[in-house]
């Protein structure tokens, strides 16, 4: 990877998210990323929904959609039907992709539809001026809490697990290379990849992000199998420690490849006649 390969993505539109704040280091991870790709600016696609890591593809220097809160996944899907040569990455809060937007994902994952979607989570509403969002920690003080808050935080990864996504993975904003590593491999996986990034606000958070990242993950070493659903799902139900790398992946058919299958299984049943049609419904 050459430094012209990923300046070619950068656009002049300069970021207003926040100083500090993790989506820089998630957009410096899609540049390195799309910059080992090795696929031309023009066949790639990033959609994105509402919220502050939805500004994401205003800043790449590829094609790019801001959609409806929520819904980046169900426009990928169609690009990504429309074109099937075209490399397509969705991208979404913890909001938009867990809460309204979160009754999406099980669809996907049953489709295995081509696509990577990276959940931008900073446990916050940030956008909207720090209200609590489906992954704040419980008892954390926020607008919307002020006692803290007293619902349990969903967690992404094990949730992707039980709807059977078929690669999962998780980073973070603060370790740069690992993180372009994980959209790479979620990329070239044939289906529909699932990465978490832990991607701290100080704004509405403070430090408690970066806490979080330096007191509470760690990076998965060759022992772990991540064609071991078992052992992905262990992982992943750790209450104190949030495992970095690539939990589970899993190759079955894509959802393309099975209209191609119905495709051809349709055309070696050949064409009938109308008289045999209407044959059907001859007392």
């Amino acid at each position: 990877m050459s430094d012209g390969s990923v300046k070619q993505f950068k656009k002049e539109v300069k970021p207003v998210w926040c100083p500090g704040c993790g989506n820089y280091g998630v957009l410096s991870a899609v540049f390195q990323a799309f910059g080992r790709l090795d696929v031309p600016r023009e066949d790639i696609v990033l959609v994105s929904g509402i919220g502050c890591s939805s500004r994401l593809p205003g800043y790449v220097n590829v094609y790019g959609f801001n959609s409806v809160h929520g819904r980046s996944l169900p426009i990928a899907t169609g690009v990504k039907l429309a074109k099937p040569e075209l490399t397509v990455v969705a991208v979404g809060g913890d909001g938009d992709a867990l809460s309204i937007g979160g009754g999406h994902i099980p669809h996907i994952a049953r489709r295995n539809v081509d696509i990577t979607f990276l959940i931008m989570d900073n446990s916050i509403y940030a956008l909207t001026k720090g209200q609590a969002s489906p992954t704040t920690p419980f008892d954390d003080i926020t607008t919307t809490s002020t006692y803290g808050t007293i619902d349990e935080p969903l967690d992404a990864v094990s949730l992707a697990l039980a709807y059977g996504v078929s690669f999962v993975a998780r980073g973070h904003s603060a370790d740069v290379k690992h993180l372009a590593s994980l959209i790479v491999e979620g990329i070239h996986h044939p289906g529909f990849a699932l990465i978490h990034i832990i991607s701290p606000c100080i704004t509405w958070r403070g430090m408690k992000g970066y806490d979080e990242i330096k007191e509470r993950t760690y990076y998965l070493d060759e022992r772990h199998d991540p064609a071991d659903k078992a052992q992905a799902v262990a992982v992943s139900l750790e209450k104190e420690r949030l495992p970095l790398g690539i939990i589970y992946r899993e190759r079955r058919p894509t959802y393309w490849e099975r209209i191609l299958g119905q495709r051809e299984d349709a055309k070696s049943r050949g064409v009938p006649s109308i008289e045999t049609l209407l044959n059907q419904f001859v007392p």
